[in-house]
């Protein structure tokens, strides 16, 4: 049920603060947690493959040999292929295009985390604040999907990766990825609301990447009436022999902000990969993508509850720590069904899979933080991505996107027996990350140039930039003749490379003009 004005105006909460990473289940984040009254697997739950039942495990690798699948294809053979979905797909799926892993690896899709070992900064969180044990990804699919719903409600009926040239359509002209009835963005700016967009741009936490990795390029930033220019970076220039906190810094002056999302950085590896495969790595971001460690993401999280803990907001604010979508991870629930957007292909996307949006996708974990929530807190609602949009919606009185925002529970229940906690009682500071283990004698990633893959996040991320390129050269029609046939150009990776590194220094500079 909506909640009343005045419920909303008891619960105190002025700014919300959305940290999407990526690609885990619930299963895999905190069935192992210890984390008492969570719906969680246990080491009786098993998936079969060639007659070996690969069990539910304590203590999950580091990082995964392979990426485990996650287009919609995979995800259906997932939840619907018997005792034996997850463990199937993960043996054999070649979508992502990483190969398949050894046989001694098929288990690992299978362990989860021991949390408070291994990731004890959300591991802390989630005791000190509240769990929410029935979040769903808002669609049985990859990450561009389900990043759109936390943004409009809706995916537009893409229910899969970016492909080659067709989504070059909806990234330039100028225009960008659009919804039916718009973005919580556009909502916001037209009720005269104001909202504000943060990256790790310059991947403060691992060993800075050149432009050309691609991982610094905020997904966000593919949006109509989004410019690439409108997502901050959190930190300074990484060639600064100081870091400064812009985002800290940001929250301790008079920050008007209703809405606040954040993207992490996606890797220094995006096209670093040794053929015969196309998909990329995705090493050393915070996003904690499968394939690298979590160590980026966990100092992320602690930097942005620092952050806005340590800030004059921290009575008023309300921090949603989620992920996008399961990477293709073991999880025990079964999705149910969702309200439908009910909105329209706008974007005249090739239709693939048939599907109404009629389900949810796989479990994510979640973890809501506010001073204003009682600790320990273990919330069962149904919730999705829209949630957020939900959340935010009846917080300031903005009509719903889609019947799916409409139809979202909100957090706002959370609040409702909670009295504001005692200083004391939230901790100014979080545990440390777990650093990763440095391996010695590595094979390192030969970079032989191969043709760019049909489909996949890099193409998507690619799209951003002649997005970008067309808006910064304004309404000239003959430099977006000039920039669309340069962008068909790129054939190979060393290509793509070459045009992320040129876009990223010429943004560089960019923000410094802007700054001075």
């Amino acid at each position: 049920m909506p909640v009343t004005e005045t419920e909303l105006n008891d619960a105190g909460i002025t700014h919300v603060f959305v940290l999407m990473l990526e690609n885990h289940s619930f299963d895999h984040i905190f069935a192992m947690s210890g984390i008492k009254g969570i719906e969680a697997a246990t080491t009786s739950d098993s998936n079969q493959y060639y007659r070996q039942a690969y069990f539910v495990k304590d203590g999950a690798p580091v990082s995964m040999t392979t990426d485990p699948g996650h287009e919609f294809a995979d995800v259906a053979e997932q939840l619907f292929n018997g005792n034996g979905g997850f463990a199937i797909n993960y043996a054999t799926s070649l979508s992502e295009d990483t190969g398949v892993p050894a046989k001694e690896h098929i288990g690992d899709i299978m362990a989860c985390f021991n949390t408070p070992s291994q990731l004890p900064v959300i591991n802390q969180l989630a005791h000190e604040y509240a769990i929410c044990d029935h979040w769903f990804s808002s669609m049985p699919g990859p990450t561009w999907p389900n990043r759109f719903f936390a943004h409009g409600a809706s995916s537009a009926c893409l229910d899969r990766s970016p492909k080659t040239l067709e989504e070059v359509e909806w990234e330039s002209h100028v225009h960008g990825f659009e919804f039916e009835h718009g973005s919580i963005y556009q909502a916001l700016t037209k009720a005269g609301h104001s909202w504000r967009l943060y990256s790790d741009w310059h991947n403060r936490y691992r060993e800075p990447a050149e432009f050309m990795h691609g991982g610094w390029i905020p997904q966000v930033a593919s949006l109509k009436g989004v410019s690439i220019l409108d997502v901050h970076p959190l930190d300074s220039s990484r060639h600064s022999k100081v870091w400064a906190d812009n985002f800290a810094n940001d929250l301790q002056k008079d920050y008007p902000y209703d809405y606040t999302f954040i993207e992490p950085n996606f890797g220094k590896s995006f096209f670093d990969k040794q053929p015969p495969f196309k998909g990329p790595s995705y090493k050393e971001g915070s996003s904690q993508h499968p394939e690298d460690d979590c160590y980026g993401g966990e100092c992320l999280i602690k930097a942005v509850y620092e952050a806005i803990r340590n800030s004059p907001l921290w009575n008023n604010s309300l921090l949603v720590i989620v992920y996008d979508e399961h990477g293709g991870f073991y999880d025990h629930v079964e999705p149910g069904v969702a309200i439908p957007p009910g909105d329209g292909n706008i974007n005249q996307l090739k239709a693939l899979n048939g599907f109404d949006f009629a389900m949810y996708g796989v479990r994510v974990p979640a973890v809501i933080v506010s001073p204003r929530i009682k600790a320990g807190t273990v919330d069962h609602t149904i919730y999705d991505h829209t949630s957020i949009l939900a959340t935010l919606e009846r917080m300031l009185g903005i009509k719903h996107l889609t019947g799916r925002d409409e139809a979202a529970s909100d957090l706002w229940h959370l609040f409702e027996h909670s009295a504001l906690r005692s200083d004391a009682e939230c901790p100014r500071t979080l545990v440390s990350p777990v650093a990763p283990i440095i391996k010695t004698g590595q094979k390192k990633i030969v970079e032989i140039d191969q043709a760019l893959p049909e489909s996949g996040n890099w193409l998507g991320f690619l799209h951003i930039l002649l997005k970008t390129e067309l808006e910064l050269a304004g309404n000239d029609e003959g430099k977006h003749a000039d920039i669309l046939a340069n962008f068909k150009k790129i054939k190979t990776i060393s290509a793509a490379k070459s045009y992320m590194q040129v876009m990223g220094e010429k943004l560089e500079a960019l923000r410094k003009t802007v700054a001075s």
